[in-house]
């Protein structure tokens, strides 16, 4: 800490003498020129330094000359030191006209350099972000636009009069299950924008975690019992301090990508446990797993290691899980492979907030 406010201060010296010295510079030539063309012309006749000291209207005339040549030398010397102030003003318009590409390339003070490095790593943020922003506008896109075109083109098919009742209730049943999903994607979008627009956590307190995660077992009861999946839970009795309203949605998400990939009457393996410094939570299915590769991006925004929508995802319940973790300053991981399953590993830490009983 102490060596930063040197190092400002050392900064604010440097700038103050730099401009200092071109005053200096500027004044020392100026006066350097006026006294050699007075000694030039009195040396050859052409002026008398002597009349000049005792003509009022001479010394007016000396004066406004040496503002002249002031002003000159000002006006040259002076595109040396805004020579990179002139290339940050240009940079900083081409950066707030869209193009994030644009970089600069200064050398001279160490302030320059810093403030050069600065600038670029801001631009190439900028960048990422506007990439960012730009995939999750198309996949959203996607997303949205293709429950509609199903909802649409089966609704189409309702308006034929010769489908048997079996038909009817198919297109019916699918027609119902697009909108939920359509319905669960735009509730995901609203969840997501809400949880990256936190920096600190929002209304802590302290409840049940272990009944927590048991209410979200009980919520999602239709879809596991639908296929006749059953959950071994392995749990201590833990009141912890969070977002309670949060937290809730991480245990959904999960516990629904578990029953989503699980094999029609298998198990889902859940533990909760106190630890000395930490929370841990796992919850293992039987699945198909994933690979490295789907690993690597299981949370990032729309990202779905099945591209086909039999599964009826939208790539957000996990990226809402992560963030939410990340804002109670805990970690989620992923393990799995393809022959033994998928297990989600989520730590929190104590702090002094965790209570086990």
């Amino acid at each position: 800490m102490n060596r930063n406010r040197k190092r400002k201060k050392l900064s604010r010296w440097r700038l103050t003498l730099a401009f200092t010295l071109i005053i200096f510079i500027v004044f020392l030539l100026t006066s350097v020129i006026v006294a050699a063309i007075l000694f030039v012309g009195n040396y050859f006749g052409i002026l008398s330094i002597s009349e000049l000291s005792n003509s009022l209207l001479s010394l007016i005339y000396l004066a406004l000359f040496s503002i002249l040549i002031g002003t000159l030398l000002t006006a040259i010397l002076s595109r040396i030191p805004l020579k990179p102030f002139n290339a940050i003003i240009t940079a900083t318009d081409t950066l707030a006209s869209g193009d994030f590409s644009v970089r600069l390339n200064l050398k001279g003070t160490p302030e320059i350099q810093r403030f050069t490095t600065s600038f670029n790593h801001m631009a190439e943020e900028l960048g990422s972000s506007e990439m960012l922003r730009t995939d999750f506008v198309n996949n959203f896109s996607h997303e949205f636009k293709s429950p509609i075109v199903s909802i649409r083109g089966f609704a189409k098919m309702l308006k034929y009069n010769d489908l048997s009742k079996e038909e009817y209730n198919e297109y019916l049943d699918i027609i119902i299950s697009e909108s939920e999903r359509l319905s669960q994607l735009a509730t995901n979008v609203l969840n997501l924008s809400k949880v990256e627009n936190q920096t600190f956590l929002s209304s802590p307190k302290e409840y049940n975690l272990t009944e927590q995660i048991r209410l979200a077992v009980a919520m999602m009861a239709q879809k596991w019992s639908s296929k006749k999946v059953s959950f071994d839970f392995d749990c201590d009795e833990i009141f912890f301090y969070g977002n309670e309203e949060l937290m809730n949605q991480v245990w959904i998400n999960l516990i629904d990508n578990a029953i989503k990939f699980s094999p029609a009457n298998d198990n889902i393996n859940m533990s909760l446990k106190c630890q000395s410094n930490t929370i841990l939570f796992t919850i293992h299915d039987n699945g198909p797993g994933m690979g490295e590769e789907v690993q690597k991006h299981i949370f990032d925004k729309f990202y779905q290691g099945n591209s086909s929508h039999t599964s009826q995802g939208n790539g957000l319940g996990l990226t809402i899980a992560y963030k939410i973790v990340k804002l109670h300053s805990g970690s989620i991981q992923v393990s799995s492979s393809q022959t033994s399953g998928t297990t989600f590993e989520i730590e929190l830490p104590n702090k002094d907030r965790i209570s086990c009983k």
